[in-house]
């Protein structure tokens, strides 16, 4: 067994790393209502912004998947993600999801502001978290694995977790009837 760990160690260490990241990747939907706690620099508190009508989103230029790209911050300049397993009205992201991806909380009276102008629409949706700021209907979340403005490790996590950017589409609320198009 020692012989074959000495010259096999990735064998070993690769599938228990890539369990790790699944599972901090909240790539499926968390209801537990627990929380976890995450340590050292990856900080899991939500982003909340607590004035009147104040700037919560900026834009930024990164390079994003070898290309610049302009994409959505919060006041501080950390990346703002959405998560594809939303709804307008509802986040799929709970419980230890919420302490991976925190979601951006806006307090206080008035509309989100951008610093600049958008093509789209600032929103605020009274979810679980409380008043979550969505862009076209997007909910917005940082990544608690970015530790500096401008990082964008959590696009892509899952397939599900997407950096928002300015000319993100806008999510249409489903109809209770299902699809428009009758078949």
């Amino acid at each position: 067994m020692m012989q074959w760990f000495r010259t096999n160690p990735l064998k070993f260490f690769l599938p228990i790393l890539a369990a790790g990241i699944v599972l901090a990747s909240c790539g499926s939907s968390n209801q537990s209502t627990g929380t976890s706690s995450a340590s050292g620099s990856m900080n899991g508190t939500p982003t909340t912004v607590s004035m009147s009508g104040s700037v919560v989103v900026k834009i930024a230029t990164v390079s994003l998947n070898g290309q610049s790209t302009a994409i959505l911050t919060d006041s501080q300049g950390k990346t703002l993600y959405y998560f594809t397993s939303d709804t307008p009205t509802q986040s799929a992201c709970t419980g230890g999801c919420a302490s991976t991806w925190p979601p951006l909380l806006f307090q206080g009276s008035g509309s989100p502001q951008s610093a600049s102008s958008l093509p789209g629409k600032l929103s605020v949706v009274q979810d679980a978290h409380g008043q979550q700021v969505a862009y076209n209907g997007h909910l917005l979340y940082t990544y608690a694995g970015d530790t500096a403005p401008g990082q964008t490790q959590g696009n892509g996590i899952g397939g599900r977790w997407f950096v928002a950017t300015p000319s993100l589409s806008e999510l249409a609320t489903p109809t209770p009837e299902g699809s428009p198009y009758k078949y």
